[in-house]
């Protein structure tokens, strides 16, 4: 099953925390049974020239519901507050139970001050 991601953008308050519920559909919106499936979530930046810099986080993955296709992903307000760049690059990863990865949802956070500390 070959997938091509999805694009998502998102505001981000730094030193808070950023839940995220997923549900993963392929190509004709079909719920994705997600049994034997890995979810892996990364943020990032990147250079000027488009390439990965710095890894700022790896999101927290639960699943909900496999056969239902959901999945929880999370940042905690510890990670946020070492987010010191304005926007940061993060992608959602699907690997099968066959070895095959593909990327599910990409995009960007737009971080924004949080007010406390």
């Amino acid at each position: 099953m070959a997938i091509i991601a999805g694009t998502a953008d998102f505001d981000v308050a730094r030193r808070s925390d950023f839940p995220l519920t997923l549900t993963f559909r392929d190509g004709n919106s079909n719920l994705i049974d997600l049994t034997g499936y890995t979810v892996d979530a990364e943020v990032y930046s990147i250079t000027s020239d488009g390439f990965r810099d710095t890894k700022y986080a790896d999101w927290s993955i639960t699943y909900t519901n496999r056969t239902g296709g959901v999945v929880d992903i999370a940042l905690t307000d510890t990670q946020t507050a070492t987010f010191n760049k304005h926007e940061l690059k993060y992608d959602v990863q699907l690997t099968q139970p066959n070895g095959e990865k593909f990327q599910y949802l990409r995009g960007t956070l737009f971080i924004n001050e949080g007010y406390s500390e």
